[in-house]
């Protein structure tokens, strides 16, 4: 079948008011992780009224809206929980009001990544106005819970539970007018060490579990910021960059070294006037290629100040079980893992084609967003977590991005997206599935 790119985005330019006002009706509600029930009714109902054959919302409560009955499934996934607002202070328009300009929305969600969704819907129904669905495949677009509380967890539901398990997926995130292909993972950690309490009148009597944690708090400090110099006593997370110490060494120079800083800390103590017995961090680990949960929980094991504290000190991962607004608890690790789909992939490359047959080699914006998106290579990587770590990461659904609206948008106050970046994602969308099916 031959693509007519031009009727694809004339289609989809015809759209941007419906889809302008779809995203607005959506963000309207709160919904954060747990409280998306209002969203997840919202877009299921758009979905009906434009055809698609076939609209359920699952246990855990994700919606699934399938266009077309064919073989294959490709899959459109956009988790729609928000995080909260932060401190209103900082915000110059209601989050939940919104406003709407010639060629901008605001509003929580809209960029982070309600957006994703509204182009989504719409391009299925681009696939259906212009007949491009067949017997080969049918298009599975989804409205995702939870994400923003435990990246991933909906399509582990959705894979294991629903036995959905499409060709590839698309994640809608925003990419800021780019293909991304991949994004490094994540993991939370939790380091506990004891201490004996004593009068803080003479604290040699006790032993002080917070003094403990500084010294294993500046080993952790040193495993981020030291370079890979043998002689160090710590190597830091740098050294996985090179080939001598990873054998995926490429693609961790493609998405970045990992981190880890601390997040959290906690403690106990009979009062103000006594020591410490007990304190505990949350370690944020961001993974490059080649490291998993197991070596990242064996490198904090192995500092020094770790192993010099023994069994006062234990690390361990964090796990996540918390009801879905429909009740359901579905526990799961909190380890997020490093995925990338290889430059040279059919998804890739067919995604590519779409994007280029419709709008050339370059990164698309206006006068704003092309200050950011200028000069960046089109196809590259997410700084943030996906459910990528999911569908690909930890079930091998081949998964690549390109979604509405800008990374620095996700989390901000005064968030906003952009009209055009709905119409360009939506007519990518349209074009993709045949793309990969030629």
């Amino acid at each position: 079948m031959s693509l007519d790119y031009a009727r694809i985005n004339e289609l989809a330019e015809n759209y941007k008011q419906d889809m302008s006002t779809f995203l607005r009706e959506i963000v309207a509600s709160p919904g954060e992780s747990c409280d998306e029930e209002r969203h997840i009714n919202r877009i299921a109902e758009e979905m009906r009224k434009l055809g698609f054959d076939k609209v359920e919302i699952d246990p855990m409560g994700n919606v699934l809206g399938y266009m077309g009955t064919g073989k294959k499934i490709i899959g459109f996934d956009a988790h729609i929980d928000t995080v909260g607002i932060g401190n209103i202070e900082n915000w110059d328009f209601d989050p939940y009001e919104g406003y709407e300009t010639e060629n901008e929305i605001g509003g929580r969600g809209v960029s982070d990544q309600c957006g994703g969704i509204v182009s989504a819907v719409y391009g299925a129904k681009i696939m259906k106005d212009l007949g491009l669905l067949t017997d080969e495949y049918q298009v599975l677009v989804t409205g995702t819970v939870q994400e923003e509380d435990c990246d991933g967890l909906c399509w582990q539901y959705i894979i294991n539970e629903g036995k959905v398990r499409p060709e590839f997926v698309v994640s809608t995130e925003p990419t800021d007018g780019g293909i991304y292909r991949g994004q490094r993972g994540r993991m939370e950690i939790r380091v506990d060490v004891k201490g004996v309490s004593s009068h803080g009148s003479a604290p040699e009597r006790g032993d002080n579990a917070i003094y403990k944690m500084a010294d294993i708090l500046n080993d952790i400090r040193s495993l981020n910021n030291n370079d890979s110099t043998e002689s160090t006593q710590i190597r830091g997370l740098a050294r996985m960059l090179e080939e001598k110490y990873n054998p995926e060494w490429k693609e961790a120079n493609f998405l970045g070294r990992g981190t880890v800083t601390c997040s959290e800390i906690f403690f106990t103590s009979p009062s103000r006037c006594a020591v410490a017995d007990s304190c505990a961090v949350s370690l944020d680990r961001r993974m490059t290629a080649g490291e998993t949960w197991e070596s990242c929980l064996e490198e904090i094991r192995q500092l020094p100040s770790v192993k010099k504290y023994g069994d006062d000190v234990k690390v361990s991962m964090y796990d996540y079980a918390r009801p879905s607004y429909k009740g359901l608890t579905y526990p799961i690790e909190c380890y997020f893992p490093t995925w990338v789909i290889p430059s040279d992939h059919k998804v890739t490359s067919s995604l590519e084609d779409a994007y280029k047959n419709l709008y050339g080699t370059k990164r698309l914006g206006n006068e704003e967003t092309m200050k950011v998106r200028e000069g960046r290579p089109l196809t590259d990587k997410w700084t943030f977590s996906t459910n990528g770590v999911s569908i690909m990461g930890r079930n091998g659904i081949p998964c690549i991005g390109f979604g509405p609206g800008a990374e620095a948008q996700a989390h901000a106050p005064n968030e906003k997206t952009w009209k055009d970046d709905l119409v360009r994602c939506a007519a990518v969308y349209a074009a993709l599935p045949s793309e990969y099916c030629k």
